[in-house]
């Protein structure tokens, strides 16, 4: 049996795009993966999950990425779809894309809802051929399965080029784009408005609001 491996990476940023990754293995392929010391991407440095990644991407079946870029992630926020939606429906894309002449797939997806069973629920309606798909929707998942650590060390160094992109453009000082960062925080305090056109901010979260607001009550102190 397959297995296809789903995670995502840049979730909780203020800056730059949320990335899911699916990675679809068999047993040889897992072993390998286990072998070469592929496992979650947050225990591991940046420069083995570059090299992992290449490995990652010759030797799986086959693998999809997704990439959310704030606009879309603001936009989907505006129109009632929250983060955990938006993130279900870029996995039934992924598996929608996979999902095509194997005869029995196990998707196994770290679960970013702390209500499994409604995601996974939610999950199933917006994919398209359930017949030969076995669905495990898990917390920690990428912690317990070599295919969504697979999964998981893709979504990374997608995430990792989409900010060094950014860092070409913007500098340095852009930080991670996390907002527990206080690079980043600095960045958004001093350029929220800025660049609020540029698509580079998640405009719905409040780390955004609120760097936007203060640079609005200096421009008013200024009569």
């Amino acid at each position: 049996m397959f297995k296809l491996g789903i995670d995502d990476a840049g979730r909780g940023p203020v800056i730059g795009p949320m990335i899911l990754a699916g990675c679809l293995t068999d047993e040889k392929t897992e072993a390998k993966f286990k072998k070469l010391g592929v496992k979650d991407s947050k225990q591991l440095t940046q420069k083995r999950r570059e090299v992992l990644e290449k490995i990652i991407k010759e030797e799986s079946e086959t693998f999809e990425i997704v990439i959310i870029h704030p606009d879309e992630i603001d936009g989907k926020n505006a129109k009632g779809t929250n983060l955990n939606a938006l993130e279900a429906l870029a996995c039934a894309k992924i598996i929608n894309r996979i999902n095509k002449g194997f005869k029995k797939i196990k998707v196994i997806v770290d679960c970013p809802s702390v209500n499994i069973t409604t995601w996974q629920d939610f999950l199933k309606t917006k994919i398209k051929n359930l017949s030969n798909l076995e669905i495990s929707c898990e917390h920690k998942a990428d912690k317990n399965h070599v295919c969504v650590s697979a999964a998981s060390v893709l979504a990374k160094c997608v995430r990792e080029k989409e900010m060094a992109r950014l860092k070409k453009q913007y500098g340095n000082g852009i930080g991670s784009g996390y907002t527990s960062d206080p690079l980043t925080q600095k960045f958004v305090g001093n350029h929220a408005q800025k660049y609020k056109n540029n698509g580079i901010f998640r405009k719905t979260w409040k780390t955004w609001k609120n760097a936007s607001a203060k640079t609005d009550q200096k421009k008013l102190g200024d009569f």
